[in-house]
């Protein structure tokens, strides 16, 4: 149910999110970043870049707190939180694996942005037949986003010595990805394997 306007505190959050992704895109590549070894670029930079993304990730969970605290739930909410969200998560793990141009770094971006286009579809096409709720955010997703969060943002520092650290995050955010991808196919299944 719509209680509040399209620009209330919660969306007005959420469309920030959005607008935070050039500003975050164009310290990655601006000059003297573009041309030289992203390894080599300013420590300030990463620190500043790292810090737009755990902004973005703090207003995903503190404008769906106020939307529901204030009552101002909208269906434009409802809709355009989870799009910035997977934004920026894509956005930042862009520009992971340009700057960490390895199998291991790639491999982990196209699990966790195809598992993102995967659900996404499967909760519009389930929306469709009425069974929307069958695919709610599970427990496992929400470690998922976690730990994807903080994978990202350390990665982000580009502080070497924290590198195996990154991994073994972004690792155990790519099981949990893959884990939460087959419980929503899971509950989706009677509805997939009807004729």
């Amino acid at each position: 149910m719509t209680t509040g306007r399209i620009l209330n505190i919660p969306n007005i959050l959420t469309l920030a999110r959005i607008a935070l992704i050039p500003v975050f895109l164009m310290l990655a590549y601006w000059p003297p970043a573009i041309g030289v070894n992203f390894h080599e670029g300013s420590f300030l930079r990463h620190i500043v870049m790292t810090a737009i993304f755990i902004l973005a990730a703090v207003t995903d969970w503190f404008d769906g707190y106020l939307a529901r605290a204030l009552n101002q739930t909208s269906a434009f909410g409802r809709f355009l939180d989870p799009v910035a969200d997977k934004l920026m998560v894509a956005s930042a793990l862009i520009v992971l694996v340009q700057w960490q141009p390895t199998i291991s770094m790639a491999f982990a971006a196209i699990v966790i942005i195809s598992r993102e286009i995967t659900v996404s579809a499967l909760r519009e096409w389930m929306a469709e037949l009425g069974a929307r709720t069958n695919v709610a955010v599970s427990t496992v997703g929400k470690y998922k986003t976690a730990f994807q969060m903080i994978a990202i943002s350390v990665f982000l520092l580009n502080w070497k010595p924290l590198d195996l650290l990154a991994y073994a995050l972004l690792y155990t955010a790519v099981i949990l990805t893959l884990w939460s991808m087959f419980i929503y196919l899971r509950a989706a299944w009677p509805y997939l394997k009807q004729p």
